[in-house]
Order: C-alpha cells, then sequence, then structure tokens
C-alpha cells in the first residue's frame, strides 16, 4: 500500500532558459487546489506583464488525482503536456509548474517548442527542493474527560499527532494517523470504552 508521496513545500527559485533568442522563465508551486493555481498565475502575469505565453501544468492529489496542461496559445500539446511529462518524470503532486515565454522573434516549430519547455520544467524541478509526505488518516475522538490518560497513552505509543483538541468534560482530539498504520489504530480507540471515533480525511 503506498502511503507517501513527492511534492514540494516552497516556491522554486526562478529559472531561465534561452533558445533560438526566446527566454523561458521556470516556476514550480505548491498548490493546493485551482485558486492556489490562479493565485500563481496572475501574479506572474503581473510580474511579466509583456511575456506573450504562460504555458503550465498541474497535478493535484495523492490517491485522486487531477491535473492540467494549458498550451496557452502555443500549438497543441506543444507546451503543456511536455511540461505535465517532467511532473510525471520526476513523480510529483500538489505542484504547479508555470514556464513564462518572451518571443525572441524567430519561430521555434512545434518539435522545438516541445524540447524548450520540456527542458525548462525539468531544470526548474532540478531546483526545487522535493520531499517526501506520508499520506495520512484523520479520525476524530470523542471521550469524556476521565479517560484522557488512556487516550493519551494510546498516541504517545503510537506517535500519534494531535491537529487538534476540545479539553472540557467531554473531549475532543483530531488525530492524523499514516495511512497504512491506520486500520490497527482505529481499531485500539475503537475498543475503548465509552469512546467514539469517526474518520474524518
Amino acid at each position: 500500500m503506498k502511503d507517501s508521496y513527492k511534492t514540494i513545500e516552497e516556491t522554486s527559485k526562478e529559472t531561465l532558459i534561452k533558445y533560438k533568442n526566446s527566454k523561458f522563465y521556470g516556476y514550480a508551486f505548491p498548490v493546493l487546489n485551482e485558486s492556489d493555481v490562479k493565485l500563481a498565475i496572475d501574479n506572474l502575469k503581473k510580474k511579466h506583464h509583456t511575456a506573450r505565453h504562460f504555458c503550465y501544468a498541474w497535478q493535484l492529489g495523492t490517491e485522486t488525482v487531477r491535473f492540467r496542461a494549458n498550451d496557452d496559445g502555443e500549438p497543441n500539446n506543444s507546451a503543456g503536456m511536455p511540461i505535465y511529462g517532467q511532473i510525471q518524470a520526476f513523480d510529483v503532486t500538489n505542484i504547479l509548474i508555470v514556464s513564462v515565454r518572451y518571443f525572441g522573434g524567430t519561430k521555434l516549430g512545434v518539435g522545438g517548442l516541445i524540447q524548450a519547455y520540456k527542458n525548462s520544467a525539468q531544470i526548474t524541478l532540478e531546483a526545487s527542493i522535493i520531499i517526501e509526505k506520508t499520506i495520512d488518516v484523520v479520525y476524530a475522538l470523542y471521550f469524556e474527560y476521565d479517560l484522557m490518560n488512556k487516550v493519551m497513552r494510546v498516541v504517545k505509543e503510537n506517535n500519534l499527532k494531535i491537529t487538534h483538541q476540545k479539553l472540557e468534560l467531554n473531549c475532543k482530539f483530531h488525530v492524523s494517523v499514516r495511512k497504512k498504520e491506520a486500520k490497527n489504530i482505529f481499531e485500539i480507540f475503537d475498543n475503548i470504552f465509552k469512546l467514539s471515533i469517526k474518520k474524518l480525511v
């Protein structure tokens, strides 16, 4: 069972390649939704307001994956898909890669464009810090305060991460569990008398 994935946490450094007088500026952004994608592209359009093309590809998700590739006025499949091919080659997700092109006066042809956009995405990913994250399941635990010691023992023994807590007479915890350990942890908590557990994510 795959329970980890590769991504980036920080925007990459700006990269630049030149191809027959055209300039291609490359960027990689960590994104979690399409609003993040739009914001990143809008900001680049302000920064490079005289550029001709803002070609990009993004991929979101870990188990259910969504992606999009955009040629932004370049010939069909000459820009977005070569960029997306590099996202696949580096096996990363929750990422947006944008290549901003300044036209240099010489037409590159479809083959030249494919090569230029592929190289731009590749060096941008090479300039990014790629990290591995675990796919986690989040459980909500509901219990009375007198069960606190029992609950905390399970949390500590299994190195669980508490992501939210409400400590009153009736307590509520959100605990984050690595996917491959989730079933086992669920059963441990489910066997504690008077504790109720619910899967959130």
